[in-house]
């Protein structure tokens, strides 16, 4: 039974925001509003590393939206922090000799330029690791090691090197998030350029 109490206001606040939206679609257009919701900051230092690293932009702009939505400030309940919400350990690892062989604070995560260097770099070494992105944003969210254990199991991969399962479901919604702001990236910032897959 309907209960009027209840659910009027719900739907008065539905329309509300639905016309809100139209209006605002209206009066900006679809590509200023997924602009604005699917911000392109530090923008230089993205360019750069994309470049250094060989990752395509909007991957980056993605994994930065869908970790921290742009606060370079940010830390996790898990301790991760910056821009790519990195762990200060990972951190730590590619600091050493056997990575980028830096000396540098886990608090330079909280530098824009930092986080970005080092979370590109990272997506790298999984990429050069997984050779799928998928796999390498699983990995990225999951933790490698976690995701090279469901590569080995067939209830979790196809035995050809790709996950068809990820048993994590915090690490499969995160998948799906990356891509589906990857797609809102490439259409909105990279459709016509040339060379963007």
């Amino acid at each position: 039974m309907f209960n009027s109490k209840i659910k009027l206001p719900m739907v008065i606040a539905l329309i509300i925001l639905g016309a809100f939206a139209i209006s605002l679609l209206a009066h900006f257009g679809i590509t200023a509003v997924k602009k604005h919701i699917f911000p392109a900051e530090y923008l230089q230092h993205v360019e750069k590393y994309a470049s250094e690293y060989n990752i395509p932009e909007y991957i980056i702009l993605s994994i930065i939206k869908v970790e921290s939505d742009f606060d370079p400030n940010a830390t996790s309940s898990a301790g991760a922090m910056g821009l790519m919400q990195m762990l200060p350990a990972t951190f730590t690892w590619l600091t050493s000799f056997e990575h980028l062989n830096e000396n540098l604070s886990y608090y330079k995560l909280y530098d824009p330029e930092v986080s970005i260097r080092y979370g590109t770099y990272y997506l790298q070494y999984l990429f050069e690791k997984f050779h799928d992105w998928d796999t390498v944003f699983a990995a990225y969210n999951g933790g490698e090691g976690n995701v090279a254990k469901w590569l080995d199991d067939p209830e979790y991969s196809d035995g050809k090197g790709n996950l068809t399962n990820i048993p994590f479901p915090e690490t499969e919604k995160y998948v799906k998030k990356v891509n589906f702001s990857l797609d809102v990236y490439r259409s909105t910032y990279y459709k016509n350029k040339v060379g963007v897959k």
